[in-house]
């Protein structure tokens, strides 16, 4: 338990210090240096609009989708970060996490987190460090490294079928940071990849290869659900407004996707 709490205090410190650190990059006025008693409170004035400036990067996409793109310009590896933060803290990331940790407390799974209250957090916090380090691994890394595009394109006019199998082929098809088709392996990997640093932290008997795959498809179930949500959470949002900006069809490139 002390290593997985360990491993989500780290993503937690390694989102909030490095987006705080564009905030106070050139970007902030410089601190007064006139005499040493001013700078004591220059540098809480500073602290305090970085921290404000944290949560306005959290708040610039959808609270409960942030990778529903709103734009169709590249995304740079920064802008990548940003998002694989503010996936680890959306609304969906937490109400997922929720409902895992109740369904594996009804099953009482993993057996060694136990039951009652500490049971749950256990298995809500092990939900919550799955879910930032397969965003820092796919959305942040991989992408990256591969020039994946990871928003989530809405395509408009679909029927409920097409959205089903434009859900599904989002799963292994994305769009490259020039708008071209390309496999998804941020998609694909990154939750494997959480997966398997997951086997660091959870209990020792469900740290076998068959655990590990088991959670994986389970991850996978819950990326195509999310890919059907997103495709009707503009028409959601419409009647919530939880979206700043209205998110961007697909462009011409995700064509083929769905012929």
């Amino acid at each position: 338990m002390c290593r997985m709490a360990a491993i989500a205090a780290f993503f937690c410190l390694v989102c909030a210090g490095s987006v705080a650190q564009e905030a106070s990059s050139g970007k902030l006025p410089d601190a007064p240096s006139t005499s040493a008693q001013a700078q004591p409170e220059a540098k809480d004035k500073n602290a305090l609009q970085s921290s404000v400036s944290f949560f306005q990067v959290l708040q610039q996409r959808s609270l409960m989708f942030p990778d529903l793109a709103t734009g169709t310009g590249p995304l740079d590896p920064w802008q990548k970060f940003k998002l694989a933060a503010n996936e680890s803290v959306a609304l969906s990331t937490i109400g997922g996490a929720l409902v895992g940790a109740g369904f594996g407390q009804a099953i009482n799974s993993p057996e060694g987190y136990g039951q009652g209250g500490e049971g749950y957090a256990k298995r809500f916090g092990a939900n919550m460090a799955r879910a930032a380090s397969g965003q820092m691994f796919g959305t942040f890394l991989i992408a990256s490294i591969r020039g994946e595009d990871p928003r989530f394109f809405v395509r408009k006019g679909l029927s409920f079928k097409e959205s089903v199998k434009y859900a599904a082929e989002r799963m292994v098809i994305t769009r490259s940071d020039a708008g071209k088709p390309m496999t998804n392996l941020s998609g694909l990997l990154g939750p494997l990849a959480a997966e398997g640093l997951a086997n660091t932290y959870y209990p020792e008997g469900n740290r076998g290869v068959g655990d590990t795959f088991t959670r994986y498809a389970s991850d996978l179930g819950w990326q195509f659900g999310g890919n059907l949500l997103r495709q009707y959470w503009p028409e959601i949002n419409r009647r919530l407004r939880l979206v700043p900006a209205e998110p961007q069809p697909a462009p011409a490139a995700d064509k083929p996707l769905t012929k």
